[in-house]
């Protein structure tokens, strides 16, 4: 590997460092109602996130919480000599998609059927540092 070609992997991998995420794949709950808790804690500072996800009454959030305090696991690997608190970290972006359906039918008048769609999501967070260095 040549010179600019090594330094470049090590500034891609020192940026790396400031980042960690988890994913959530085929959680059966619908997007829209993920969303709802996601954006709640949307660039939020992480100890408050875990705070709100933990005090809310929705379903969805015992998810989050549980992917929230994984990326927190992520990072800490990633950066174990640094403190967590220290560190500054807050919920950079997370996103909500949506995964595959399962397709029922219910039973309807006149020998028809309707199709109930069970939906569920896969959610990313991304964590990043806010370092704060005064000289």
């Amino acid at each position: 590997m040549g010179v600019r070609k090594h330094n470049m992997a090590k500034q891609i991998k020192e940026a790396k460092k400031e980042v960690a995420f988890a994913k959530l794949t085929g959680c059966p709950t619908s997007p829209r109602k993920m969303r709802l808790v996601a954006d709640l804690v949307r660039g939020v500072q992480v100890e408050k996130a875990l705070q709100i996800l933990k005090f809310s009454s929705k379903e969805a959030s015992i998810n989050l919480e549980k992917l929230l305090l994984s990326a927190i696991a992520n990072w800490q690997a990633k950066n174990e000599d640094a403190s967590l608190e220290e560190a500054n970290l807050y919920v950079k972006t997370i996103t909500v998609d949506s995964a595959g359906m399962l397709k029922r039918l219910r039973p309807a008048p006149q020998g028809r059927a309707h199709r109930i769609r069970k939906r569920s999501n896969h959610v990313t967070i991304v964590l990043g540092s806010k370092n704060v260095e005064s000289k």
